[in-house]
């Protein structure tokens, strides 16, 4: 069972492991079905759903939501997260002219109430600045996140693929905490050790969130020399932790990490849900983890 976890000392609390829901309107799932999936998340302990107003091209949250009203479940039994700022060249967009970010005070709060109406519900637990902003006035976003902050609208606030400078400058600024970043963390991807990221939010003793926790679906796909020294060396630690697959030995290594991440999940199968979950109980040696750091490098430590 997934256990429930803070993300900083000022919240929230979210499930150790967060399904994702990038990919729901490609998962051919009608309501009742979406339904069904949130029940089997909810079965294994999982509370938290993560969104963003620009999944499937603006149609996910509204999918959500319209199972969320049918299941009748009570809201505070769920974590909701979703995030704003991207504006995508969209049929369901037709004032946007080229992908660009957005963080004005106005896109925030328009972007707010729109997610709000999608997911049929009267708060977000969490709201994340998708991508930072070349353009980005913190002022701006300090004055939005203290509307909706008053208002109830969003509880708790926070950022997705910035670098620490980007933090901290914003952070600065603002009358609220940011409790998280959400980034691009795996064994495919290990850049927050090089950028600072990882150290950041040691320092601030905040959990990132990871997304794409298995590459996005490279490591087990991809031809590449890193993929298929992962798979290898993945292979034979699993069979040396008792019978383990790749895909559970590449949660274990994020879950390792005492920055205690909060892998995102992006699959719609249940099964491998379950299987995701059950890497919780793998504890990795030190030993192994460099193993698998090596793997993927391609090469020692210095």
């Amino acid at each position: 069972m997934v256990p429930q976890v803070m993300l900083s000392e000022q919240g929230p609390r979210v499930s150790r492991v967060v399904h994702g829901l990038w990919r729901l309107a490609d998962w051919d799932r009608d309501t009742k079905g979406i339904v069904e999936l949130i029940g089997a998340c909810m079965g294994q302990g999982i509370t938290t759903f993560d969104h963003a107003d620009i999944y499937g091209g603006y149609t996910c949250e509204s999918l959500f939501g319209a199972a969320l009203a049918e299941s009748g479940m009570e809201r505070s039994a769920i974590q909701l997260v979703t995030k704003c700022g991207i504006k995508l060249v969209s049929e369901r967009r037709p004032g946007h002219r080229v992908k660009s970010y957005d963080t004005s005070r106005s896109h925030i709060v328009a972007s707010v109430d729109n997610s709000l109406r999608c997911l049929r519900t009267e708060y977000i637990d969490l709201l994340l600045i998708h991508r930072p902003n070349p353009l980005m006035d913190p002022r701006e976003v300090d004055d939005a996140f203290g509307s909706l902050k008053e208002s109830g609208k969003v509880r708790h606030f926070g950022v997705s693929n910035f670098l620490p400078a980007q933090f901290e400058t914003l952070a600065s600024k603002l009358h609220v905490p940011l409790v998280t970043n959400q980034i691009e963390y795996s064994v495919m991807n290990l850049t927050a050790h090089a950028d600072g990221t990882i150290d950041q939010c040691q320092k601030l003793d905040i959990r990132p969130m990871a997304w794409s926790p298995l590459g996005g679906g490279r490591l087990f796909t991809e031809g590449s020399r890193q993929a298929l020294r992962l798979r290898k060396t993945l292979g034979r630690i699993g069979r040396e932790v008792g019978g383990a697959s790749v895909e559970q030995v590449a949660i274990a290594w994020v879950l390792k990490h005492p920055v205690q991440f909060v892998p995102v999940l992006g699959t719609g199968n249940v099964k491998r849900i379950h299987s995701a979950v059950e890497a919780l109980d793998i504890d990795l040696s030190a030993e192994q983890w460099f193993e698998i750091r090596r793997a993927s490098t391609g090469q020692d430590i210095a």
